[in-house]
């Protein structure tokens, strides 16, 4: 047994929209002085990850915010309801449209009930996109966020509207994909197939291509709440995500600031795909990280906890 990852003083649950929230606050140490503004960092894990995943990164965040790590409905600790997908019906109501705009709204909603003052997102993976369409959400609300940091954010390759992408094979057996991963006792089948401690390392040593931090508490943490009830309905809400947003369309629309971090040996997220992010008015950096894969900030965390400081402490504007 792994010992705890964070303290247990850390560990809150939200309700919200009659499901629970699951997140960890790590109030800054030392305490900000009184007439500080108050400053809060709130971190998105990835499809598949959950709020232990910050595993490295909360504890130095505390020297100038107060951080929090959450888990998307469908993830980690918290609620994992009935997927519904775009064309079915609501039925009783317990049912959950997985996807970015939902995922969004709960991100949205967590930073105007749980934070206070200005507020940061960092997103990885899927997580980007999230805090992407969080932020978008806050700018509509009245509240925005000071930055988003992407790392490593979803490319979303197998959305509908970069079919024309795909290879002739792939574009011919779309509509055959799309039926097959509907089917919930096949997207069941394929799940346990996936939630085994090899699989997972194997997948690891893919995502991290030097090797480090792969250890047994990181496998843990992944396979704990991938094996409680309901973890397969969020796989198959997301792998039947074959239209919905993008990041490039977000980032055509924002105001907020956006900082980019990427390894640059990112096996599933090209890294010049990202570079061509720059074009969009709000990105005001964005830096490669050389040797590093999908989830840099846990295979190297020295290196990009003090590559988030500097970007989370700047005090530039607070628009494009």
């Amino acid at each position: 047994m792994t010992a705890p990852i964070y303290p247990p003083d850390w560990h809150q649950s939200w309700p919200w929209q009659g499901l629970t929230v699951s997140y960890v606050q790590a109030p800054r140490q030392p305490p900000a002085p009184a007439e500080a503004e108050p400053s809060s960092v709130v971190l998105v894990h990835g499809f598949g990850a959950c709020k232990e995943h910050w595993r490295h990164n909360l504890r130095p965040l505390q020297a100038a915010h107060t951080a929090y790590a959450l888990d998307l409905i469908g993830f980690g600790d918290s609620s994992k309801p009935r997927s519904r997908l775009q064309d079915e019906p609501v039925g009783d109501g317990s049912s959950w449209r997985y996807g970015i705009e939902s995922w969004g709204a709960q991100v949205h909603d967590f930073v105007t009930s749980c934070t206070q003052g200005a507020v940061q997102l960092v997103g990885n993976s899927i997580g980007g996109v999230v805090a992407l369409e969080a932020a978008r959400r806050l700018e509509a609300s009245g509240r925005p966020a000071r930055q988003v940091v992407l790392i490593d954010c979803a490319q979303r390759a197998l959305d509908d509207r970069r079919l024309a992408e795909q290879p002739p094979l792939r574009r011919l057996a779309r509509p055959l994909l799309k039926a097959a991963v509907r089917q919930r006792w096949l997207t069941a089948a394929l799940y346990t197939s996936l939630v085994k401690p090899g699989v997972i390392r194997r997948v690891l040593g893919q995502a991290y291509p030097s090797g480090a931090n792969i250890d047994d508490q990181l496998v843990e943490l992944l396979l704990a709440p991938a094996r409680q009830p309901g973890a397969p309905e969020a796989f198959r809400g997301f792998i039947n995500l074959f239209n919905d947003l993008l990041a490039p369309d977000l980032l055509a629309a924002l105001s907020t600031p956006v900082a980019i971090l990427w390894g640059e040996r990112d096996p599933w997220e090209p890294v010049a795909v990202a570079e061509s992010w720059q074009r969009h008015g709000c990105v005001r950096s964005f830096e490669a990280l050389p040797g590093l894969g999908h989830c840099p900030h846990d295979e190297a965390p020295e290196l990009v906890n003090g590559k988030l400081a500097a970007l989370l402490s700047h005090r530039g504007e607070t628009s494009c």
